[in-house]
C-alpha cells in the first residue's frame, strides 16, 4: 500500500524528488544578490547565504565525516540556524531542529533516540562554551557539541568521536519532535518530498513566489517555523525576516519595511498585533496578504476584531501536526466556515473520520485520521509507535476529535491525547502532576488546560489536600523539585473529590469541564473561592 501511494504522489506531481538545497542553489544562481535573510542586524543575500552554509559545510563533514548523519540544532531564531541547517543539507547530513528550550529531560531521550553525530548550540559565553543541560545531556549520550559562531563551529570536544558506522536512511530528510501523553518527544521524521509538498501547496493556496517575504516570528526549532519559514523561503527563494524574540511593535515595523506578504503563527501573536498601536500612513499589517494561526483555538471574537484591524489581510485558522496534513480556509471561505472552522486540507490530503467500529468515513464526527502527500513517514527509533498509529489503508490516527461537514469543512472538537496546548506549544500534564504530587499535604492531582482568550490554554493544577494551599506555595513547591518553569501552574483549585471511572482513574475531561462550567454559571462572582491564578506570559 505505502508504494502504491508513493506511485500515485509521484504520478500526480507531488513528489518529484528535488531537494531543497537544488530549488535554492537555482535560485542563488539566478539572482545571487537578491535578500534572503533578515534577522535583527544580519542581512544576508542568497550568495552570502550559499557561501557562509559552504563553509559551515565543509566545516561539518570535517568533524563528523560524510557518512549521512543526524545534527542536532539547538539555536534561537537567527542567522545562524539558517546557516546551520542548510550547511547540514548542503554537508548530505540530517537536520533535527527540536526547540530551543527543550529541557535536560527531554533532550537526553531525544538524543538517545536520534543518535546524532554533534550538536549545535550557541556559543553562550564567548569561548565556544554550551548551555549546562546540552553539555550534561550529550556527555550521557556521548555525543560531540559545537557553539556556533557566525559560520564557524567552535568548541569541539575532540574526546568525543561520532560513531562513523551509523548512517540515516534517505527517506529521512529532517526531523522535528512533538510531545506525547507521556511527555517524551517523539522524532517525527519527514522526506524532502513530503516537506516539498506542503511548501508548494501553501505556495499556491496563498499565491507565494520569491517575491513575496515571508515573515516568522515562531520559533524556528517548531515544526511551524521550521516548515513555514526557513524551509518555505529558502525553497520559494524568498526573504525570510525573522524576529528574534516577540514583540509585536517589532513585528509591526519589521513587516512593514520588508513588505513581508505571509506568516503562520500561534494564536498569542494574532492577538497581540490585533492589541498594539500602530501610527503608520497604511492599515495595520497593510502588506501581509496572509496570516495563518494554529495552534489554539482561535476565538471567533477575535478573528471578527482582526477584519478591522488588519483590513489588509485574510486571517484564517491553521490546523495541523509536526506529522503534517494541514488545513487552512481560503479566500472564498465565508464568514462562518473562518470563525468556526479549521477550513479544508491541502490538495491530496485524504482528511476521516473513525466511526465507533473504527472504519474511515469521509463526513462526520469521531476521531480524525489522515494520509497524503505532506503526512510524515514514520516516528524515527519508534517503528512500532508509528505502527500504532495507522489505521485501515494507511491513514495516520491524530488523537484529534474532530466533525466533517459535507463540503469537506473540519471542526476540531476535541482532544484523546491528554495534552495542554498553551501558546501553540503541547505541554504534557505529567510532569507537573508528579511534582506536586510530592507535596506533603497534596492527595490527588490533576492538571488539566485552562481556557485562556490569549494563549488558548494555561496551566490548572486541581489537586485534593488535607490543608488549604495557595498558588504560590504550590508554585514554589515546583521549583524546589526542580520543574522546569514552563510546566509550572498558572492556576490552582482546590477539590474535594475528583470524578474517577471504574479503574480510579480520573476523568480529566469531566473535570474540565465541571471546573470550567461552574465558574461560568457564576461570571461576576470572585473567582477566588474556587481556585487562584497568576498572568503570567512566561
Amino acid at each position: 500500500m505505502v508504494d502504491d501511494l508513493a506511485e500515485r504522489y509521484r504520478l500526480a506531481g507531488w513528489w518529484t524528488g528535488r531537494r531543497l538545497i537544488d530549488h535554492f542553489e537555482s535560485h542563488v544562481t539566478e539572482g545571487p544578490d537578491e535578500l534572503a535573510l533578515v534577522c535583527g542586524g544580519d542581512t544576508l543575500s542568497r550568495s552570502e547565504l550559499w557561501h557562509a552554509a559552504g563553509v559551515a559545510g565543509e566545516e561539518l563533514r570535517s568533524i563528523i565525516g560524510s557518512r549521512r548523519r543526524v545534527v542536532v540544532i539547538l539555536l534561537p531564531n537567527s542567522a545562524a540556524w539558517v546557516v546551520m541547517f542548510l550547511a547540514t543539507l548542503r554537508a548530505g547530513h540530517v537536520p533535527a531542529t527540536p526547540p530551543v528550550t527543550t529541557p535536560e529531560t527531554h533532550l537526553r531521550h531525544i538524543f538517545g533516540l536520534i543518535e546524532p553525530a554533534l550538536v549545535i548550540c550557541t556559543n553562550r559565553n564567548g569561548r565556544g562554551s554550551p548551555d549546562g543541560a546540552i553539555s550534561r545531556a550529550a556527555a550521557a549520550a556521548s555525543v560531540r557539541v559545537a557553539a556556533a559562531d557566525g559560520a564557524r563551529l567552535e568548541g569541539c570536544d575532540p574526546e568525543v568521536c561520532p560513531d562513523r558506522t551509523v548512517s540515516v536512511p534517505e527517506e529521512t530528510a529532517h526531523l522535528m519532535f512533538t510531545s506525547s501523553t507521556t511527555g517524551p518527544p517523539k522524532a517525527v521524521s519527514h522526506s524532502e518530498d513530503t516537506l516539498a509538498t506542503l511548501n508548494r501547496q501553501f505556495a499556491e493556496r496563498f499565491s507565494l513566489s520569491s517575491e513575496t517575504p515571508v515573515f516568522m516570528p515562531s520559533p524556528l526549532g517548531h515544526s511551524v517555523g521550521a516548515i513555514h519559514g526557513a524551509r518555505l523561503s529558502l525553497l520559494l527563494g524568498a526573504p525570510l525576516i525573522l524576529l528574534d524574540h516577540w514583540d509585536a511593535s517589532a513585528a509591526l515595523d519589521l513587516v512593514a519595511r520588508h513588505r513581508a506578504a505571509f506568516t503562520a503563527a500561534a494564536t498569542p501573536f494574532l492577538a497581540d498585533l490585533a492589541d498594539a498601536q500602530w501610527h503608520g500612513a497604511e492599515p495595520k499589517l497593510g502588506p501581509m496578504r496572509s496570516f495563518l494561526c494554529g495552534g489554539a483555538q482561535v476565538p471567533p471574537v477575535l478573528v471578527r476584531r482582526c477584519r478591522t484591524e488588519f483590513p489588509n489581510t485574510f486571517v484564517t485558522p491553521l490546523w495541523g501536526m509536526t506529522e503534517g496534513g494541514l488545513t487552512t480556509c481560503v479566500p472564498d471561505s465565508n464568514t462562518e466556515q473562518v470563525e468556526h472552522t479549521v477550513g479544508v486540507g491541502l490538495p491530496g490530503l485524504e482528511l476521516r473520520t473513525l466511526d465507533a467500529g473504527m472504519r474511515p468515513r469521509a463526513t462526520g464526527e469521531g476521531e480524525l485520521v489522515m494520509r497524503g502527500p505532506g503526512v510524515f513517514n514514520g516516528y524515527y527509533g519508534q517503528p512500532e509507535l508509528y505502527a500504532e498509529h495507522i489505521i485501515g489503508d494507511g491513514f495516520f490516527r491524530t488523537g484529534d476529535l474532530a466533525r466533517i461537514d459535507p463540503d469537506g469543512y473540519v471542526s476540531i472538537t476535541g482532544r484523546l491525547k491528554d495534552l495542554i496546548i498553551r501558546g501553540a506549544v503541547n505541554i504534557s500534564p505529567v510532569e507537573t502532576e508528579n511534582a506536586i504530587a510530592g507535596h506533603p499535604d497534596v492527595v490527588a492531582a490533576a492538571v488539566i488546560g485552562w481556557p485562556d482568550e490569549r494563549l488558548g490554554e494555561r496551566i490548572c493544577a486541581v489537586v485534593q489536600a488535607s490543608t488549604p494551599l495557595d498558588l504560590d506555595e504550590v508554585v514554589a513547591f515546583c521549583a524546589e523539585q526542580g520543574l522546569p518553569q514552563r510546566y509550572w501552574p498558572e492556576r490552582l483549585i482546590q477539590v474535594d473529590h475528583f470524578p474517577r471511572t471504574a479503574a480510579g482513574k480520573i476523568r480529566k475531561q469531566q473535570l474540565r469541564d465541571e471546573l470550567v462550567g461552574a465558574l461560568a454559571s457564576t461570571a461576576g462572582a470572585d473567582p477566588g473561592g474556587a481556585g487562584s491564578d497568576r498572568g503570567s506570559d512566561r
